[in-house]
Formats: structure tokens, C-alpha cells, sequence
């Protein structure tokens, strides 16, 4: 009786071992799922703590101008540091037989030009940020939290373009410093504080209207070097997926994008170009007419203001043109992937086509693996034709295919102003309108002078 009733609890008792493994790996997955949650709200906070900092950095600017109040604020600041202190101190600064070292015309210009340009550059890029905010500005907020990947890369490209920023500014400020050191070293006054304290804010003021117009250019490189991640990953989205449906709705969605960053910029564009190219044209008038000796001290400031205003010019245009290259290269990068699958597509390809029909074509590891054997003459007479719905299947795979790339080749996107398209084309047409513009200024000035 004591054995049967020993025998019956035992086979009561549940196996000891199936119970703790479903557990363990229930746990394991909550636990993986956490550490991943937990990265993606890490990876979510730098990104925020980023942004933050970039809005930070722009509202001392003053291109944040979401209310009344930070508006009046901001071109009160502009009009007083940008414009009044200069022109007080230019006339404050003026003196007899100073000449050699300062020339009042020249400054005078120097300070309108470098005005105007920053004015256009608070103008154009605070407009924006109040209309769609900073994320929607940049387009950071489209994939957020769902792809971790990006927003890594997000927060690299920020930290790049404010080092970038730094990396132009700072040698312009030395040179802009240095310049001011000689002219207090050299101009004459009734005390060389007063010679300070005009250099001072002049200095001051340039640093203020160069940081704005190099800012502006920085958010727009910043703003194509964005687009340019998502590019590569369309790259890499053609190795990864064969639904040509998704390689065009994503495609749409990138050029839509780029169309969006054409329209809020092309007055930028324009702008700056106009802006940059008329400062550069009175420069060139300046110098050539005036007949005494131009030297460090008092034509310093236009080589300074030159370098400012021409690398604004080739940020916007370097990154207008990678972009809209890399926007251009995709459908070579699309006929390529076309012109592999259909050459490969043979009747092993046709055996691993999937059930909707898409065609997957081998890789070129598989291609490299294949090897022939001794009775391959004899293996050719057991080859199967394929049937209708496997050439049914190639042919619809083949036309999706050719529609894809004649889509991509028909609509190949990039930075447009006003239609015309931010390429080498364009770049090599600016460069004859200047070389043009400079010979024209030449003539009229040089030529017509020494005749």
C-alpha cells in the first residue's frame, strides 16, 4: 500500500525540466526586448539633446523667431550689432591722412555687403523654422523611432557641421583680429584706447554678420548631408529587397523631400548668389579705380569679407550638387541591379522566383560558387523546359523591372532652383557669368585707366 501511494505521487509530479526552459527563454526575449527599448530612447535622447543644442546655438543668432516678441528681438539686435555699431565706429574711426591704413569707402562697403548678406540669411532661414520647426526643417522626425541607424547618423552630421562651421570661422577671425591689431597699432588718435574701443565692436560686429550667413550655409549643407543618408540606404535597399513597388514609393518619398528643401531654399539661393556676386563686383570696381597703394591694413578687410562670402557660396553649392549627383546616380545604380537580374535570370533563377512573381537574381558569390562536372554534355539532355507560368512569372518580373529604372531615369531629382537643376552644369555656367563679370570689370576699370 506505502509503495503504491509512493508510486502515484510520483507520477504526479510535473517534469522538472520543461517548465524553467519556457521560462528562461520567455525571459531571455523580454530581456532582449528591453536592452533594445532601452537603446532606441539612449539613441532618441542624443538625437534630442542635439537638436536642442542646434536651437540653442540658433536662437542666440536670432533665427528663432517664433513669436512677436523673439521677432522684434531679433532684428533690433541685427540692426543695432550689425549695422549702427559698424557705421558709428567707421565714423568715429576717421581721421586725416589715415589713408595707408583705412580707407572709409572701402569699409563702408565692406559693412553693406556683409549687411545684406546676413540679412538675407536671418531673413530666409528664420522664416522656415518658425513655419515647420526644427525637426520638420531638417526632416529628422520622419523615421524616428523606428530606425536606430539614422539617428546615430543624425547626430553625427550635426556635430559635423557645427565643427564645420568653427573650422571656417575661426582662421576668418584671426585674420579679422590680426587686421584690427595693425590698424590700432598704426592709426593715430588722440589715445590708443580709443583706438580699442572702436576696434573692438567693429570686431565684435563682423563676427556677428559672419556667423549668421556661414550659419545659414551650414544648415543647408546640413540639411542635403541628411538627405544624402537616406540616399545611401536607398543604395543598399535595392540589395536587400526585390518589390519593385517599394523602391518606387520610397524613391517618390525621397524626391518629394528634395523638392521640398528646393522650394524653402531657392530664394535663399538666389539670394545669396546675387548678394555675393554684386559685393564682389563693387570690390572689384573699388580696387581697380582707386589710384593710391591698397595694402593689408586697408584693404584687408575685403580678402577677409571675400573668404566669408565665397565659402558660404561653395558649401550651398557643394552640397546642392552631392546631392543632386547622388539623387542623378541612382537610376545608373537601378540599371545595373536591371541588367544583373536579367542576366542571371536563367532556369535556376526561374526555379527560386516567389509566388508573386518578383524575381530574385543570384549573387555573385552564387555565380563564383558554380562548378561543372565531367558529365555536364550529358546532364544537358535531362535540362526540363520551363513552364508557361514560370516564363509568365519571368516576363512580368522583367517589365516591373524595366518600368522601375525607366521611372527612375524619366524623374531623377536634385536641388532645383526655379527648375534649373544644382549640377556641374550649372556650377560651370555660374563660372563663365563670373569670369565674364570680372573681365567686364577689367575692361572698364584697367584697360580704360591706362588709356
Amino acid at each position: 500500500m506505502g509503495d503504491n501511494t509512493q508510486l502515484r505521487s510520483d507520477e504526479e509530479q510535473p517534469p522538472p525540466m520543461q517548465i524553467p526552459l519556457l521560462s528562461s527563454n520567455l525571459q531571455n526575449d523580454a530581456v532582449g526586448g528591453l536592452h533594445q527599448r532601452q537603446q532606441e530612447i539612449r539613441t532618441s535622447n542624443r538625437l534630442d539633446d542635439s537638436l536642442e543644442y542646434l536651437e540653442r546655438f540658433l536662437t542666440c543668432l536670432g533665427f528663432n523667431q517664433s513669436s512677436l516678441l523673439s521677432f522684434s528681438l531679433s532684428w533690433a539686435a541685427f540692426t543695432v550689432v550689425g549695422v549702427l555699431v559698424p557705421v558709428l565706429a567707421l565714423e568715429l574711426s576717421d581721421c586725416d591722412g589715415c589713408e595707408m591704413y583705412q580707407i572709409k569707402n572701402f569699409e563702408v562697403g565692406i559693412v553693406a555687403s556683409q549687411a545684406c548678406l546676413a540679412a538675407v540669411s536671418l531673413f530666409c532661414i528664420s522664416f522656415n523654422l518658425r513655419k515647420y520647426g526644427i525637426r520638420r526643417f531638417l526632416f529628422v522626425d520622419r523615421y524616428g523611432g523606428q530606425m536606430v541607424r539614422f539617428t546615430d547618423l543624425y547626430v553625427k552630421q550635426i556635430a559635423a557641421s557645427m565643427r564645420l562651421l568653427i573650422w571656417w570661422l575661426l582662421p576668418c577671425f584671426i585674420l579679422k583680429t590680426v587686421r584690427e591689431v595693425i590698424r590700432i597699432l598704426y592709426v593715430q588718435h588722440d589715445s590708443r584706447w580709443i583706438s580699442v574701443a572702436i576696434s573692438v565692436p567693429l570686431t565684435l560686429s563682423w563676427t556677428y554678420v559672419s556667423t549668421i550667413s556661414l550659419s545659414a550655409s551650414i544648415l543647408f549643407h546640413l540639411l542635403c548631408n541628411l538627405q544624402f543618408i537616406h540616399f545611401d540606404d536607398y543604395a543598399k535597399l535595392l540589395e536587400r529587397e526585390s518589390d519593385v513597388m517599394v523602391f518606387i514609393e520610397e524613391h517618390i518619398r525621397l524626391r518629394y523631400h528634395l523638392s521640398k528643401i528646393s522650394h524653402r531654399f531657392r530664394i535663399f539661393l538666389l539670394l545669396q548668389f546675387l548678394v555675393v556676386t554684386v559685393s564682389q563686383v563693387v570690390t572689384l570696381f573699388q580696387t581697380t579705380v582707386y589710384s593710391g597703394m591698397i595694402n593689408l591694413s586697408n584693404g584687408g578687410d575685403f580678402a577677409i569679407s571675400a573668404i566669408v562670402q565665397v565659402v558660404g557660396i561653395i558649401l550651398c553649392l557643394h552640397a546642392a550638387t552631392r546631392i543632386s549627383h547622388r539623387a542623378q546616380g541612382i537610376a545608373s545604380f537601378a540599371c545595373r541591379w536591371h541588367a544583373l537580374a536579367t542576366c542571371t535570370s536563367t532556369d535556376a533563377c526561374l526555379r527560386h522566383s516567389n509566388s508573386l512573381g518578383s524575381m530574385e537574381p543570384l549573387s555573385q558569390s552564387n555565380l563564383l560558387d558554380i562548378t561543372f562536372s565531367e558529365s555536364d554534355l550529358d546532364s544537358m539532355d535531362y535540362i526540363t523546359m520551363p513552364t508557361t507560368t514560370q516564363l509568365a512569372s519571368y516576363m512580368s518580373s522583367y517589365h516591373r523591372r524595366q518600368a522601375f529604372v525607366m521611372y527612375l531615369q524619366a524623374n531623377p531629382g536634385g536641388i532645383t532652383i526655379f527648375g534649373w537643376t544644382v549640377d556641374r552644369g550649372l556650377i560651370n555656367t555660374i563660372f563663365f557669368l563670373e569670369l565674364t563679370l570680372v573681365t567686364f570689370v577689367l575692361g572698364q576699370t584697367v584697360v580704360f585707366n591706362s588709356a
